[in-house]
């Protein structure tokens, strides 16, 4: 996936200034695309040369004026070609795993801290993902809702996954003390 098609989903969402975009991708599909604010800013240039966005220049009473970027109608057509086209499901590249495989030939007990801090931060993500859900998916959902929520759902399922992956892995590590 392109971060210009994250983008043009997150400002089909809600136009918005770089910053805003930002800062909501940030809370949002930055939890499953990562991307920092220079790279946004870059794309969206990109994509307001190649026709996908345009920028209204808002006068700003307070602050410095700001452009608001929106989709245009050809980046529409280019995110409805981009959603049609297959994409092969994406492969996993973790370093636990290859260390949690080279514990056979050292100590495992070196793993443990690090198991323990990784069930921590899936531990935190999956709460702060139950807030999400307990903020912006409760009643009848709409089409666009209920879209964003199947995504939430994934990453809800995700975190339960790994939480109960890093037990099963600490109960082996723990047992090889014995």
């Amino acid at each position: 996936m392109a971060l210009d098609h994250a983008l043009l989903v997150s400002l089909l969402e809600k136009p918005s200034s770089g910053y805003e975009l930002a800062r909501r991708f940030d809370r949002s599909i930055g939890y499953f695309w990562h991307a920092t604010h220079q790279q946004i800013y870059r794309v969206l240039s990109r994509m307001e040369a190649e026709g996908w966005i345009s920028a209204e220049v808002q006068a700003g009473e307070t602050a410095p004026d700001r452009k608001v970027f929106s989709v245009t109608a050809q980046g529409r057509v280019e995110l409805s070609r981009w959603i049609a086209e297959p994409v092969e499901p994406e492969g996993t590249r973790d370093a636990l795993m290859v260390k949690l495989r080279g514990a056979a030939f050292g100590d495992p007990q070196g793993l443990i801290a690090e198991l323990e801090h990784h069930r921590a931060a899936h531990a935190n993500r999956l709460t702060c993902y139950h807030v999400i859900e307990a903020r912006d998916f409760a009643g009848t959902l709409d089409p666009q809702r209920a879209l964003q929520y199947m995504v939430l759902k994934s990453g809800l399922r995700f975190e339960q996954g790994w939480l109960e992956w890093c037990e099963e892995a600490l109960g082996l590590l723990r047992s090889f003390r014995q």
